[in-house]
């Protein structure tokens, strides 16, 4: 064959390229006119991650829900979903005596719905008590939004525990987001372990329990009397009356006019404070982390204790009521110390910037009870690597059956942290080794602290679902009890 007859090798390689670019194209375009999807339609169906923003596929329609707040329908998949559960799955925390700084931290592989820790399904609230809460307002009939708008900053981002854990359960959905598999959704709620209500009760409290222009009832409070009236109605909440069901009210203030009516519901909380024992408690309950405001310094980037000049830190509000009042009494003891720095602060202008510096420059950081027995400031300290000195005696700790908080944290009785020198002594006794061991553990355990999407093996997210996880013996135990001397179960 002659030079001039042989097709030259660059032609060919243009012509195969074009050619796979094709096939793809045409592939992308027939999966997305597919009408066969087992991804229900209420949820997202393409997810691009940039900081909280999501996206939907603009091509997908919602059909109307035949009930307005609760999704009746059962996918494809949970219909032919075995019921058996295999007992040790690749995601379940281990009960071993490691640290539990590694829990969680496996490699992520796209999660297989049998071998998940826990089944939730989901209540299809309509919009208004979620993220037509954060101004969004979608097509009629559409319950989730194609995209998630932000959660507001500031002080209400603290409490914003519910919006992360819809979204992780919307986000389960979607078989190539890759996320742990300690929680999937069903959507079928005889199939579920848990019963999520999806209610942003934090974000309801801050932003609508004031009263404006005419109202004579708060939005907050019509909120939480519909949300009851719905509740007591559903054949998921007579079934274990509300036991099973999962309400989220991290706001020490929010829930206040419905937590009696849904006592019976496991609550995830800051702590317990203005609770009563009857109504929540360690047994049901699960206590959350709050969203830390100051940034995560990077390990790498951590002071060490030499680098760190002052020794206790404390900003914030001094003066406050209940149990907070210890903080006016060590403010006296402690300002006038040289290698204290104690101040009035707040979130406003540059507060937050100022904490995160005056952290990640201190050895110790004051954790002191407020309003409530807990506060953000724990979680910020957690977040810089100062060791938390926690000086508050009705704490509760999120996840403190799986974390030994004394390898990171200096706990000190009230009583004993106004007497005068008792607490500089204490923290000036501790040498350079031991806080050293104390900041090391710091650094492996803050990723539990972190609130993410989509969400992490470990992060706050997932440790919630463990802690969730861990309930639900206890749960059926209860309940199953409760109907030892249940005659009306004999009637027909």
């Amino acid at each position: 064959m002659s030079e001039k007859s042989r097709i030259p090798s660059k032609f060919i390689f243009y012509l195969i390229t074009v050619s796979v670019f094709l096939l793809i194209l045409s592939s992308l375009f027939l999966l997305q006119s597919s009408n066969t999807s087992f991804i229900p339609r209420s949820v997202f169906d393409l997810i691009l991650v940039n900081g909280t923003s999501v996206y939907f596929d603009p091509h997908v329609k919602k059909e109307p829900i035949k009930r307005p707040f609760a999704s009746s329908e059962v996918s494809q998949v949970d219909a032919v979903k075995p019921s058996k559960r295999i007992s040790e799955s690749a995601c379940q925390v281990s009960n071993s005596s490691k640290k539990l700084g590694s829990v969680g931290r496996k490699k992520m592989i796209v999660c297989d719905s049998n071998q998940a820790l826990l089944r939730v399904f989901m209540y299809e609230l309509p919009p208004e008590f979620h993220f037509g809460l954060l101004g969004w307002k979608g097509m009629e009939n559409q319950t989730w939004p194609r995209r998630i708008p932000p959660y507001p900053g500031g002080l209400n981002l603290q409490h914003s525990i519910e919006y992360w854990l819809t979204l992780d359960l919307l986000s389960s959905d979607i078989p190539n987001v890759v996320r742990p598999c300690s929680v999937v959704r069903v959507h079928n709620s005889s199939q579920a372990d848990v019963i999520f209500v999806p209610f942003f009760s934090s974000l309801s409290y801050n932003r609508h329990s004031m009263l404006h222009g005419k109202e004579k009832v708060s939005v907050n409070k019509k909120l939480q009397d519909k949300l009851v009236q719905f509740l007591m109605g559903q054949d998921e909440w007579k079934r274990k009356g509300g036991n099973d069901h999962l309400i989220v009210a991290h706001h020490p203030n929010s829930m206040l006019n419905a937590r009696r009516k849904l006592g019976s519901a496991m609550f995830v909380l800051a702590d317990f404070g203005r609770y009563p024992a009857e109504i929540a408690n360690l047994e049901k309950d699960i206590i959350a982390p709050y969203r830390h405001l100051v940034r995560t310094v990077p390990s790498s980037k951590s002071a060490t204790f030499k680098e760190r000049p002052v020794l206790v830190y404390f900003r914030g509000t001094i003066y406050r009521k209940d149990g907070g009042v210890i903080r006016q009494e060590l403010y006296y003891l402690l300002k006038d110390e040289k290698d204290v720095d104690f101040n009035f602060g707040s979130i406003q202008g540059n507060g937050v910037n100022k904490a995160s510096q005056g952290m990640a420059s201190s050895k110790f950081c004051l954790n002191t009870a407020g309003d409530t027995p807990s506060s953000n400031r724990l979680f910020d300290a957690i977040a810089s690597h100062c060791v938390p000195v926690i000086i508050s005696d009705e704490i509760e700790l999120p996840f403190e059956d799986v974390l030994d908080y004394s390898q990171f944290c200096i706990f000190v009785r009230g009583a004993d942290a106004v007497k005068r020198g008792y607490l500089l002594k204490l923290l000036r006794g501790i040498n350079e080794d031991k806080w050293t061991k104390m900041w090391e553990r710091l650094k492996e355990i803050v990723h539990h602290f972190e609130y993410q999407y989509p969400s992490q093996p470990g992060d706050a997210v997932d440790m919630i679902w463990q802690a969730v996880s861990r309930k639900v013996s206890s749960v059926q135990f209860r309940f199953h009890r409760k109907k030892r001397y249940d005659r009306s179960r004999l009637v027909v």
